[in-house]
């Protein structure tokens, strides 16, 4: 391509805001760790004297986030539920406690699945005992299920 039509930044036009962070749409169930996630993250960039445009892009999304944030207790008895720790074997050759939490607070390398995940929807309602068709077809029993604080 020719670059005869392509204009060179000459440093007199400010850069580009960088976009927006997405922000997921519909329900924000958060745990109360996930709660404090958000006001953690709020009060450091609201703590900034001269935030640069990255830092405004990110205290805008969190601001978004504690305003849809929805503060959700584990369901009570024994079924898989958003804030649930679970137990499951079938995702490797140990068994893996994970817990449903928000998307914010997802960390699947420490073991925290976001409830949107195919996983978390996969073990949706399930006891212990019971086996579901996991994500790509693998066959994953539930060993316990933790409900308390």
């Amino acid at each position: 391509m020719s670059r005869a039509f392509v204009r060179e930044p000459d440093g007199s036009e400010p850069p580009e805001p960088p976009a927006e962070r997405p922000v997921p749409p519909g329900p924000n169930p958060v745990t109360a760790e996930g709660l404090a996630r958000i006001e953690a993250e709020l009060a450091r960039l609201g703590a900034l004297s001269a935030p640069d445009p990255m830092e405004q892009r990110d205290l805008h999304y969190w601001q978004q986030r504690r305003a849809s944030a929805q503060l959700t207790s584990p369901p009570e008895g024994g079924a898989v539920g958003f804030g649930s720790w679970v137990s499951v074997a079938g995702l490797g050759p140990a068994a893996r406690r994970l817990r449903i939490v928000g998307e914010d607070e997802a960390d699947p390398t420490a073991g925290l699945i976001g409830w949107r995940a195919p996983l978390a929807q996969a073990l949706d309602g399930a006891e212990a005992g019971d086996e579901v068709e996991g994500p790509g077809g693998r066959l994953l029993t539930v060993l316990a299920v933790e409900n308390g604080s």
